[in-house]
Parts: structure tokens; C-alpha cells; sequence
């Protein structure tokens, strides 16, 4: 039987946690098209992602260990169930990295359509509940009315 033959993916951005403004740690990060990989471990890995069109807010943080070695902290915020907060800390060029992947998560919003409840989450539009996502306020899901 034939390997399936796997195309190796393309990345807009990479990096690595660093310690002192250097990349010695088992921590990566990397933005593809749709996704933002998170990857830990040397013997034992796990791999998360982020679909970029659940990410509902991107902020930076630089303290001043931070700016002393060149590095910040990047925060997403996501309506992702396995991880609904990644922060890529120790990062270099924090600002111009929020910015790409502010731009990634734009395109992948008007990509994929995505709805006013997709990116306020639980509540739906109105303020009305729709803890299930599905775009019908659950008090019409209850009552059966839909």
C-alpha cells in the first residue's frame, strides 16, 4: 500500500518562547492561512490550534524584563473550547505579529461568513442567549417554536 503523499504546510510566521531574547525553549508558535499553531514538549508534544475566525480579541503586553530583552507577550482570545486564551509569551516583534494576525483573522471572518454570535459567543444578537451557537436564540429552541 501506497503512503499518502502530505504536502508540508506553509507558515506566514513562526517563533519560539524565548529566555533572555533567545530561542531555547520547546515552546513554537506559527500562523498558518486558517489556524494559529501552538506546539510544547520535547519527548512527549502536544499541539494545539486556533481557528483564526474564532479569535475574538488580540492584545500585547511588554513589561519591562520584556523590552530589556526584546521580546512581548501576545494574548488571544478565542471562542475555542480546548483553549479559549493562548498567550505567546517572549515573543519577538509582539506589535507586528498582533497586527499579521489581526489581518489573518479579518480574512478568515469574511472567508468563512462568519455570524454576529460566532464572535460574542454565548449571547446572541440582541443580547438574547444562544449558548449552542447555532445562530437560533435558544428561548425559540426551547419552546420548540422553530
Amino acid at each position: 500500500m501506497a503512503k499518502p503523499k502530505l504536502e508540508k504546510p506553509s507558515y506566514l510566521w513562526r517563533d519560539r518562547k524565548r529566555i533572555l531574547g533567545m530561542p531555547i525553549t520547546f515552546v513554537r508558535y506559527r500562523l498558518g492561512e486558517e489556524r494559529l499553531f501552538f506546539e510544547t514538549g520535547f519527548f512527549n508534544t502536544r499541539v494545539d490550534d486556533i481557528l483564526l475566525y474564532r479569535v475574538r480579541d488580540i492584545s500585547v503586553t511588554i513589561s519591562f524584563w520584556q523590552r530589556f530583552t526584546g521580546v512581548g507577550t501576545v494574548v488571544i482570545d478565542s471562542s475555542d473550547k480546548t483553549m479559549p486564551t493562548l498567550a505567546m509569551r517572549d515573543i519577538k516583534h509582539p506589535r507586528e505579529v498582533k497586527e499579521l494576525i489581526h489581518k489573518q483573522v479579518e480574512k478568515a471572518k469574511i472567508a468563512y461568513r462568519v455570524r454576529v454570535n460566532e464572535m460574542v459567543g454565548e449571547m446572541g444578537p440582541g443580547g438574547i442567549p444562544d449558548v449552542d451557537g447555532d445562530g437560533v436564540p435558544d428561548v425559540l429552541d426551547e419552546d420548540g417554536i422553530v
